[in-house]
């Protein structure tokens, strides 16, 4: 038996480990409740006060749901924003990610240089928060939903670049070999080949990321992007909770059927394929 491995008899059960992932795992863990007790010491939170709040939390939620259906109109178009927002910011994010993704993988065109550079700028880009480019985008452009707009796609294509280029390196190497000795052009290799294969998991991410767009924009609406967002924030500020808690139940509803709608698309998928 290898030497990493170790057996010991107790109770009559046997036990058996590795040293090195043991080791390693022991490291990690350590390291984190370092960094946890460093993080919990530097910050200046007064935790008597904070104690002494939270059985005001209970009370919060329930104020929330008691539900004020009279500015119904209001959250209706509000939400209606933010879903624009979302589908606008997912739509352009694919075509330009569907792009870009072409130049990052080292299976397409096969430069050496050019998917590592390509990657290299949008980790850059995917690196900077979303909230930070809206709000650059909110200088640029003004309070609206076209700061939203702007700078959600701009992470967006950032995230569709990464994650599209991997599921094209992930094509078999021999299928694209034979249609190469077929002639095919690299448009034909693409169409033919690399996406026919990779669809699954293209309907996966993009699923992925709209309910993730969906989510930043009602967040983003806080900051003066407009949308559901801004309405909760309101809400909130100005005690109306029972307004605050339709707008977030309607978010929370959304954001299910999107999860849900998009595991039945790629089970339809995968069904057809196989």
């Amino acid at each position: 038996m290898d030497d990493n491995m170790i057996m010991k008899s107790k109770n009559g059960k046997i036990k058996i480990g590795c040293r090195k992932k043991d080791n390693t795992v022991r490291y990690f863990l350590t390291g984190v409740l370092i960094l946890s007790i460093i993080s919990f010491l530097s910050l200046d939170i007064e935790w008597i006060k904070l104690m002494g709040r939270l059985p005001e939390i209970p009370d919060i939620f329930v104020k929330l749901f008691m539900f004020n259906f009279a500015k119904m109109n209001q959250i209706i178009t509000a939400f209606g924003e933010t879903i624009s927002v979302a589908v606008l910011s997912t739509f352009i994010g694919i075509i330009l990610g569907m792009f870009f993704a072409l130049f990052a993988a080292d299976n397409i065109f096969r430069v050496s240089f050019m998917p590592t550079f390509v990657k290299a700028f949008f980790s850059f880009i995917r690196a900077i928060p979303t909230i930070v480019w809206v709000l650059l985008m909110l200088v640029c452009l003004g309070f609206g939903p076209a700061a939203g707009i702007v700078g959600l796609s701009i992470h967006t294509t950032a995230f569709f670049t990464r994650s599209f280029a991997q599921s094209f390196e992930d094509v078999s190497d021999e299928v694209i070999e034979a249609l190469e000795a077929t002639g095919a052009g690299k448009l034909q290799l693409f169409f033919q080949a690399i996406l026919q294969s990779s669809i699954s998991q293209i309907i996966a991410w993009i699923g992925m990321r709209f309910e993730i767009n969906f989510a930043e924009c009602a967040i983003l609406g806080m900051v003066g992007a407009g949308g559901i967002g801004f309405m909760i924030s309101n809400s909130i500020q100005g005690y109306d909770y029972g307004t605050a808690g339709v707008a977030i139940v309607l978010v929370f509803l959304f954001a299910y059927c999107i999860e849900r709608t998009f595991v039945a698309i790629k089970k339809a998928l995968a069904k057809k394929a196989s």
